[in-house]
């Protein structure tokens, strides 16, 4: 079966099995700071296991594509010398929320694989394991499945801590945790390696390709286990490992997936496909640095990015061992798509996108690669021992563009090592650019859990009558707050929208007849409102009923600015390309802050252009509709998922101008596009690499700023002299005059240098056959020091001269050796000690040299230099 079929037969297995189909969620963790990459099937649906968030379904299954190249989950190094480490892979898994448990999920698995309608594998190649103390799983394979006692292995603790094992799972040291029971597959005695638990459990013959976590329990911070009172089921098979089985080979890039992929590689690079290390590199790179790109991901010199730009570098640090000549990566991307653009259509309908950003990543890679690489060389020239230092390695690292595993890739080359230790030392505060992911690390059982669910009504209204369910002060619920208390308040029904999308929180008011609240946010934990404020008037208790009142004009404003940002979004697509993504936005009463992917600077006629755009959209007055429906109907009509956000089975989908933007959205927006009024973009700037930002206003703020603008241009024609109709004309003209003036300024200095220099070489003084000439000449520049200097040169004939000055607040030097003297006298020496003694810096070269400082106090000893450093030189 290729691997293709055995994706699509995995879903439909489970679909048969009353599973839903879930699509594939992105490589960026939607609200999961603690997680680099996805790394896991189960990773969109954490929030389901621990019970903090319910879908319409119990039982799901998917494919998911996984990243393992960062933070605690890294395989990065692995690839290209094993069978199965990848960068890349997807995980087939189904689920359990609170539905079947243990013997379902291991007859389900047992089926799939054995069962002649679906994989119909051998029984007798599967071996299974299960946690040692896990009698029922025992007695599920042993008993109910049939599968033989001698190829059930027990898997104790034996990774140096109670529950630490092969066959316990855990979210992280507390929280939900259980056993799982894996399933083998034995390639033959033809392949050297043991069963699992054996001492030869680390070679190619047993392959693990199935998991069966069964969350349970909850491990509290005592290490206590307490029984799930719903327990859960999380899997996951590597689909790349299945398709090695089925297709009867032993490494996973002999599978389909891999073949015409390493030929692409060979073909772009120019070598023989012949599967070496470097072209397993190759292979593996190209996906994970395309699915990356495709999610959003850009090269940077900081988290996800810097992850993103380790690979590519490492894949053209492998190329470049293959005999390629130049930029090559970018063009493998063709044979990805081919592969793989089926099961993907972002990787087609992003292609020129991908290839854009692989292509320049390359070219800038390679301007500091052969450089680089001198300088390993030049160090490894002088190594004693067997261990690269860490200074080294953070120096390439720091200087040159070159990530640590690269260096390290070169060191096993030459069957060295790096200091690891000592290299994360010098990186310091950037020693946890790619270790952000230790995952799940806090104690869920300290979490305060608000059971409460706030119905949110204010689409439709801006006040409504609530009652109080829940208080918080100092991250403990509470009964009472009284006055001069800060909290937060959570309701059973509330106007106020909480922090989502970019857009801010609502404030406003809580008030009984003897209480009031002010309510300065409003955030969201779960099902619940939470709204932050201060109590200013009386006390508010649990049980209390109030009026809850958004400030309409403040959220009427925000709005304003959110609808702006959703056809900002899709101007953007339309002049710049199909390319851009929303990587963060911030939406206020003030202003609109959007950021998205983008490789350059937006010219200022593209910003016209948007600006056009949005504008034309808000004349035509059309109407801002809101639909509820399911995801994939709202991805049927083209609806874009707004970045960070996380969407539930049914989704609000806003339209505006007749199609002209789709998004997914739960904000509060405007009636009408009309109701923006007018839209001006105040900034463009660039945040990190290939992301750009662009702020901007709408409303009354935007007519604040051009009522601003346009006293400036009234103030600045009074000024000219002019009018608004000739006020460019004046400017013009009024700038001409100064060059002219300039010009008629340099001439008279030039005219007065000329004559102070015929009265300065009168002053020089002969020091050892050569005369040597230093003075103070404040008022001119370098340029005019320097014209000075060649006429001093030319009258003096064998001279040394050192000129300086205060100019415009600062200390100009000037320093000149006669072609006759350089052998012996460099200017660039007295250049550097002369700048050094007015607090600043100097050099050039043997017959001139230029410098200054900032402290004319030292002025005169410096030029004082002069016949001190003649007396030693000559």
């Amino acid at each position: 079966m290729k691997s293709a079929e055995i994706r699509e037969a995995f879903l439909r297995f489970f679909e048969e099995k009353g599973h839903t189909r879930v699509a594939s969620s992105s490589l960026i963790p939607e609200n999961d700071p603690t997680l680099l990459f996805t790394n896991a099937g189960m990773n969109q649906f954490k929030d389901c296991f621990l019970g903090l968030e319910k879908r319409a379904y119990t039982r799901a299954t998917t494919s998911q594509k996984c990243v393992r190249a960062g933070g605690k989950h890294n395989d990065l190094e692995n690839v290209g010398y094993t069978a199965r480490h990848h960068t890349f892979f997807e995980m087939l898994g189904n689920f359990s929320f609170g539905d079947y448990f243990k013997q379902d999920a291991l007859h389900y698995a047992w089926e799939f694989l054995t069962s002649a309608k679906w994989l119909n594998l051998p029984k007798e190649k599967l071996w299974v394991t299960v946690y040692a103390s896990d009698d029922e799983a025992f007695s599920i394979w042993a008993d109910e499945i049939g599968v033989p006692a001698e190829r059930i292995i027990r898997i104790g603790d034996n990774k140096g801590a109670p529950y630490a094992s092969d066959n316990f799972w855990a979210m992280g040291d507390t929280g939900p945790c259980g056993p799982c029971s894996e399933i083998f597959y034995d390639h033959g005695e033809h392949i050297w390696g043991g069963p699992p638990g054996s001492a030869e459990e680390d070679g190619d013959r047993y392959i693990e390709i199935w998991n069966n976590v069964f969350m349970q329990f909850n491990r509290t911070a005592d290490g206590v286990m307490h029984p799930l009172p719903a327990p859960s089921v999380d899997t996951g098979m590597g689909l790349e490992r299945i398709s090695a089985v089925l297709q009867h080979v032993n490494s996973n890039y002999e599978i389909d997936l891999f073949t015409s992929l390493l030929a692409g590689c060979a073909k772009a690079i120019g070598c023989a496909n012949d599967a070496s290390p470097s072209l397993k590199v190759v292979a593996d790179h190209i996906r994970s640095c395309s699915f990356l790109i495709a999610d959003g991901v850009t090269p940077s010199n900081d988290g996800r990015g810097y992850v993103l730009r380790r690979i590519i570098r490492r894949a053209c640090r492998h190329g470049n061992k293959l005999g390629a000549t130049g930029p090559f990566f970018h063009k493998i991307v063709d044979a990805l798509v081919k592969e793989m653009g089926a099961a993907y259509p972002q990787l087609k309908e992003q292609q020129a996108h991908i290839e854009r950003v692989l292509k320049t990543e390359e070219e800038q890679f390679a301007k500091t690669l052969e450089q680089g690489l001198r300088i390993l060389e030049q160090d490894l020239a002088e190594l004693s021992g067997k261990v690269i230092p860490g200074k080294v390695v953070f120096k390439l690292y720091d200087t040159y563009g070159f990530p640590a595993d690269l260096t390290a890739d070169i060191a096993r080359e030459r069957d060295l090592t790096i200091d690891e230790q000592g290299f994360e030392r010098e990186m310091d505060a950037q020693r946890e650019r790619a270790r952000s992911s230790s995952a799940f690390g806090i104690d869920y059982n300290s979490l305060i859990k608000l059971d409460s669910e706030t119905h949110f009504v204010g689409y439709e209204h801006k006040q409504v009558q609530a009652k109080v369910v829940a208080i918080l002060s100092d991250g403990k619920q509470v009964s009472v707050l009284s006055v001069g208390q800060e909290g937060v308040i959570v309701l059973d029904q509330t106007a106020f929208y909480a922090e989502s999308g970019g857009q801010v929180g609502d404030c406003g008011y809580l008030a009984t007849d003897t209480a009031r609240f002010d309510v300065r946010d409003t955030t969201k934990a779960s099902s619940a409102f939470l709204h932050h404020g201060v109590m200013l008037q009386g006390e508010l208790k649990v049980g209390d009923v109030l009026d809850a009142i958004v400030d309409a004009r403040v959220q009427k404003a925000t709005s304003l600015n959110h609808s702006a940002t959703h056809l900002l979004h899709a101007a953007l697509r339309q002049v710049l390309g199909e390319h851009v993504q929303q990587k963060g936005s911030l939406v206020d009463s003030q202003r609109l802050r959007f950021d998205f992917s983008h490789f350059e600077a937006v010219t200022a006629e593209q910003i016209k252009q948007l600006e056009t755009i949005v504008n034309q959209q808000i004349r035509e007055n059309s109407a801002v509709c809101t639909e509820i429906t399911d995801i994939e109907t709202a991805k049927a009509k083209g609806a874009m998922a707004l970045f960070g956000e996380k969407y539930g089975d049914t989704v609000r989908v806003l339209s505006m101008g007749d199609g002209f933007s789709v998004e997914l959205c739960g904000g509060i927006h405007a009636q009408r596009t009309g109701d923006i009024g007018v839209f001006k973009i105040t900034n463009e700037s660039g945040v990190a690499s290939g992301v750009r930002r662009i702020e901007a206003i709408t409303g009354e703020a935007a007519w604040l700023w051009l009522n601003h603008s346009d006293e400036q241009v009234q103030q600045a024609a009074q000024a000219l002299k002019a009018n608004r109709n000739n006020i460019l004309d004046k400017l013009a003209a009024t700038i001409e005059q100064v060059k002219l003036l300039e010009k008629d300024l340099a001439q008279l200095k030039a005219k007065a240098a000329a004559s102070a220099g015929g009265d300065l070489a009168a002053q020089a003084k002969e020091i050892k056959g050569a005369k040597v000439l230093a003075a103070r000449i404040d008022g001119l520049d370098g340029k005019e020091l320097l014209a000075l200097l060649d006429q001093l040169k030319n009258k003096l004939g064998s001279a040394i001269v050192l000129l300086g000055g205060e100019h415009e607040g600062k200390v100009v030097l000037i320093a000149g050796v006669t072609k006759d003297l350089t052998s012996k006298v460099k200017a660039g020496d007295l250049m550097k000690q002369a700048a050094a003694l007015v607090g600043g810096k100097g050099g050039g070269r043997p017959d001139m040299a230029q410098g200054g400082g900032s402290d004319a106090s030292q002025l005169e000893a410096a030029l004082a230099l002069a016949e001190t450093f003649a007396q030693s030189e000559l």
